[in-house]
């Protein structure tokens, strides 16, 4: 007994004709007929009436029927399994981070599942968040790091890995730097250093300037943390920072508390919630590597 012939057979009974089944399964007529005749030889009893102007199922061919549509139907089943570790073990995936954004958890995330797959080819691209989620959206991405305002992007799944305020970050010499505390009009008193439009943090910042009737001054704009924090630190602006990178600059910066800025900057991981099996994979490897950390 052949799976084929299952097939042709459950074509006959549900078309009710040679000639139809034999279009839908893309043989000749001929070449259903001897199929289903030797299946019905093997089985010893015969399946299909022929002696009407429809091919009808006989007693049993009607026991038949059910068992070959579930037979049928785990023969897929088994097919799809084996397709599903087969894509696990290869293709490519496209991994999106948020320009000069330093996460050990991603890398180690990457590392992980690079040694567990490593016939997946792994791809990765920097950018500003806006277009990161853009391109996740589009299908660009497979998945991506990002920063972004208040809540993660509509219609993708995400896991949000950091929360926090954004703070002012000043060098100890800067007349801000004896308070504990500022207001986004004090802070806006004094030239702005901050990341580019498109990225989480200055999307924080400008949506609560908004909120208080301020259009702050860029004086000086940078895409990568570590240029904002080192102009900062020479002097040159407030640097407009998360808390904990600025924290990890407190050597050479004081971070300031903003009591009107009540938007929160997320760095999340996000992705279409139709998953590959390496990504679905790649997600679990992430969750469980910034679970560690937490």
């Amino acid at each position: 007994m052949e799976l084929r012939q299952l097939e042709y057979f459950v074509a006959v009974a549900e078309e009710a004709n040679f000639t139809r089944a034999a279009a839908r399964v893309h043989i000749s007529q001929s070449g259903v007929s001897a199929q289903i005749r030797a299946l019905e030889r093997e089985l010893g009893a015969e399946l299909i009436d022929r002696s009407g102007g429809t091919a009808t199922l006989t007693t049993a061919g009607q026991a038949a029927l059910t068992q070959a549509r579930a037979t049928l139907a785990a023969a897929g089943s088994v097919r799809q399994s084996v397709d599903d570790v087969a894509g696990l073990l290869r293709g490519s995936l496209r991994v999106g981070m948020v320009t000069a954004c330093t996460v050990p958890q991603l890398f180690d995330a990457l590392a992980r599942f690079h040694s567990a797959h490593p016939g997946v080819e792994l791809a990765l691209h920097e950018d500003n968040s806006d277009r990161l989620v853009a391109d996740v959206r589009a299908g660009e991405l497979d998945i991506a790091l990002v920063g972004v305002a208040a809540q993660a992007p509509d219609g993708l799944a995400s896991m949000v890995v950091i929360d926090e305020r954004i703070v002012a970050a000043v060098p100890p010499q800067h007349p801000l730097a004896a308070q504990d505390t500022a207001t986004l009009a004090q802070v806006c008193e004094h030239p702005i250093i901050a990341l580019p439009p498109g990225t989480g943090i200055r999307a924080v910042f400008d949506r609560d300037c908004a909120g208080v009737g301020l259009s702050p001054s860029i004086t000086l704009q940078a895409s990568a943390p570590d240029a904002v924090a080192d102009l900062a630190a020479r002097g040159l602006g407030v640097g407009i920072l998360s808390r904990s990178m600025a924290e990890f600059y407190d050597d050479r910066l004081v971070a300031i508390e903003l009591t009107d800025s009540h938007t929160a900057a997320l760095l999340a991981l996000v992705w279409r919630s139709a998953m590959s099996p390496a990504l679905a994979e790649l997600v679990a490897i992430a969750t469980t590597s910034f679970s560690e950390s937490s």
